[in-house]
C-alpha cells in the first residue's frame, strides 16, 4: 500500500463516515466483556481481604492481617506502570490485539493459582510470598489492559460517539467488582460457614479459569485495530515509544495532567464507592458480610448506567465539563453520603454513639495496628476498641505524664482492657457488637447513598476513556495514555484502601479516612480545572 493510501485509511478513521455495526458490537462486547472479566480477577481479591488476612498472613492481630491483605492488594496496583510501560511498548510496536490478549492470558492464570495456594498455616513464610508474587503478576497484566481495550474500541469508534462507545469500558470495570461480588454471595450460599472459612473462598478464585476461556473466544475473533494497521503498512510506528512519550514540552505536560488531573481523581472516588464503603459497612457500621455485600452489589448493578449515560453525554457537551463537576460535587457531597449511610445502616449504633461517644484522653496513647501488642495500656485500650469497630475520640490531656489515661462510654470510666467491663458498659449504652442485618428500607436508603457515590463516579470515569485516547498521537498513544493512568490509579487509588483504613484505625473515627479521597479530589480538580484541554469530537490521527 502506498503511503498516500495508507494516510487517507488513517484519516478515514477517525471520521464518522468508517462505521461497520456487526464490527463495532463485536468491538465492544469483546473489549466490554475483558475487562469485566480481568477486572474480576483483580477484584475478588479485594473483596475477599480479610479471609486472605487470616489465610496468608502470620500476626495474631485481625486488625494488622486485615491490613496487610490490604498492602498487598495494594502491591498489585504498584506493579502496574511497569506493566504499562511493557504492554505499552509492545502495543504500540506490535498492535492493540495481541497485546491484550497476552494481558488476559496472564492475568486469569495469576488468578486461578491464588485459589491453589496453600495457607501459612501449611507452609509457612512461603504463602505469603507466593500470593505478594502472584499478585505482581496480576498487577502487570492489567498494566497492559485497560489501554489496549480503551484504544481498541476509541479507535473504530466515529468521532461523535467515541464517549459512548468507550463508557461501555468504564461500565465493565464496575461489572468485573459486581460479577466478584456475585460470585462470592453464590459461593457462599452453596458451603456453610466452616467449610468457606476452610476452603470455600477458593472457589471464586479458580472460577476465573471459566472466566478465561470465555475472554479469549471473544477475543480472538477480533482484528487489528484500523488505525494501527495504517500506521504498520505505511511504517509511521513508533520506533522506541516509551521516549518517544516523553519527547517535547506539550507530550510530558498531558502526561502530567493524566496522571494528577484524571487517572488519581476519578479513582479514588471510584475506590470509595466500592471498597471503602464495604469496609465502612462490615467494620464501622457492624453490619452483616453477606448483607453488606449484597447492598455493594445493588449499588454497583445501578452505577453502571451513570457510566455509560455520561459518557454520551460527554460526546454532546464535553467531556472536561463533567469531569470537573464530579469533582467538586464529591468534594461537598461526600462526608453527607456516609453519614447517611451510617445512620440508615445501624440506626441503633449511630444513636448509640451520639448518646454515649466513647472518649479517651491520656499520655502514652500511641496505636500501633501492625503490633502484635501494644506497649502502653493506653494503646492496649485502642486496640480493644480498634479491633470491636468502636469509633472513639482522643481528648486532650493537660497536665498528664507517665502512663495514665482514662475511658469513657459516655459518663461511665471503663476499664477498657478487660473485655468483660468493655462489653458490659458498651451493650449498657446501647452498643450492638454483634453483626446486624438491617430491614429493607434501611438498606434501600444506604444503596440510594452509594448509588449517588457511583453516580460522581460515573461523571469522572465514564468520559475518560475516549478523554485519554484524544489527548495523545497514535504512535505512542498505548504507552503515553497507560504509564499515567496506571501510576494514577495504581497508587493513588490502588493503596486507598490500605490508607483510609490505616488512618481509620489511629484515629478511631470511622469516617477520617474519607479525607484521603478528599485530598486527592481537590487535588485532581485543581489540575484538571486549569489545564486539562477539551477534546471532544477531536479527529484521531
Amino acid at each position: 500500500m502506498s503511503e498516500a493510501v495508507a494516510e487517507g485509511q488513517a484519516a478515514a478513521v477517525g471520521e464518522d463516515y468508517v462505521v461497520d455495526g456487526k464490527r463495532d458490537r463485536l468491538v465492544i462486547v469483546a473489549s466490554t466483556l475483558g475487562t469485566v472479566f480481568e477486572w474480576y480477577d483483580f477484584f475478588i481479591y479485594g473483596t475477599l481481604a480479610a479471609i486472605i488476612g487470616r489465610q496468608f498472613f502470620p500476626v495474631g492481630n485481625e486488625t494488622a492481617q486485615f491490613l496487610l491483605a490490604l498492602a498487598s492488594f495494594g502491591v498489585g496496583f504498584g506493579v502496574r506502570p511497569i506493566g504499562a510501560l511493557l504492554f505499552g511498548y509492545l502495543g504500540d510496536r506490535l498492535g492493540r490485539k495481541y497485546t491484550f490478549l497476552v494481558t488476559i492470558t496472564l492475568m486469569g492464570f495469576a488468578t486461578a493459582a491464588v485459589g491453589l495456594v496453600p495457607s501459612y498455616a501449611a507452609i509457612g513464610m512461603a504463602a505469603p510470598i507466593i500470593l505478594v508474587t502472584l499478585r505482581v503478576m496480576q498487577g502487570l497484566a492489567l498494566g497492559g489492559e485497560y489501554g489496549g481495550a480503551a484504544i481498541y474500541v476509541a479507535e473504530h469508534a466515529p468521532r461523535n460517539k467515541r464517549g459512548f462507545y468507550t463508557s461501555f469500558i468504564q461500565a465493565g470495570v464496575i461489572g468485573g467488582f459486581l460479577l466478584s461480588v456475585a460470585v462470592v454471595l453464590i459461593s457462599e450460599w452453596f458451603v456453610d460457614r466452616e467449610a468457606w472459612a476452610a476452603w470455600g473462598w477458593r472457589i471464586p478464585f479458580l472460577f476465573s479459569i471459566l472466566l478465561l476461556a470465555v475472554s479469549l473466544w471473544v477475543r480472538l475473533k477480533l482484528k487489528e485495530s484500523p488505525v494501527f494497521q495504517a500506521m504498520k503498512e505505511a511504517g509511521e510506528t513508533a520506533r522506541n515509544p516509551i521516549t518517544e512519550s516523553f519527547r517535547g514540552r506539550h507530550q510530558v505536560k498531558m502526561v502530567i495532567v493524566a496522571l494528577f488531573g484524571v487517572a488519581a481523581g476519578l479513582t479514588v472516588i471510584w475506590y470509595t464507592a466500592q471498597f471503602q464503603a464495604l469496609y465502612f459497612l462490615q467494620n464501622a457500621l457492624r453490619i452483616d458480610d453477606t448483607a453488606a455485600r449484597a447492598m455493594i452489589g445493588a449499588a454497583a448493578f445501578v452505577s453502571m448506567f451513570w457510566f455509560v449515560l455520561f459518557g454520551w453525554l460527554s460526546d454532546r457537551i464535553g467531556r472536561k465539563p463533567l469531569i470537573v463537576t464530579g469533582y467538586g460535587l464529591t468534594i461537598i457531597l461526600l462526608f453527607p453520603l456516609f453519614h447517611w449511610m451510617a445512620a440508615a445502616a445501624n440506626p441503633q449504633l449511630a444513636a448509640a454513639m451520639a448518646r454515649s461517644p466513647v472518649t479517651v484522653q491520656g499520655d502514652a496513647c500511641d496505636y500501633n495496628p501492625f503490633a502484635q501488642a501494644q506497649a502502653t495500656p493506653c494503646g492496649r485500650a485502642l486496640a480493644a476498641l480498634t479491633s470491636r469497630g468502636i469509633a472513639y475520640e482522643m481528648l486532650p490531656a493537660p497536665g498528664w505524664n507517665g502512663q495514665a489515661y482514662q475511658v469513657r462510654v459516655g459518663d461511665s470510666v471503663v476499664n477498657a482492657e478487660e473485655p468483660a467491663a468493655l462489653e458490659s458498659a458498651l451493650t449498657g449504652a446501647g452498643y450492638r457488637l454483634e453483626k446486624t442485618t438491617p430491614a429493607m428500607s434501611s438498606m434501600i436508603q444506604v444503596v440510594l447513598a452509594i448509588v449517588v457515590i457511583g453516580m460522581l463516579s460515573g461523571m469522572t470515569y465514564g468520559p475518560v476513556a475516549a478523554l485519554l485516547v484524544e489527548m495523545f498521537p497514535a504512535k505512542v498513544r498505548y504507552t503515553s495514555l497507560s504509564v499515567p493512568y496506571h501510576i494514577g490509579t495504581g497508587y493513588f487509588g490502588g493503596f486507598l484502601p490500605f490508607i483510609s483504613q490505616y488512618i481509620v484505625a489511629r484515629t478511631g473515627d470511622p469516617f477520617s479516612g474519607l479525607w484521603y479521597t478528599i485530598g486527592v479530589v481537590a487535588m485532581a480538580l485543581v489540575v484538571s480545572l486549569f489545564w486539562l484541554p477539551e477534546t471532544s469530537g477531536k479527529r484521531l490521527d
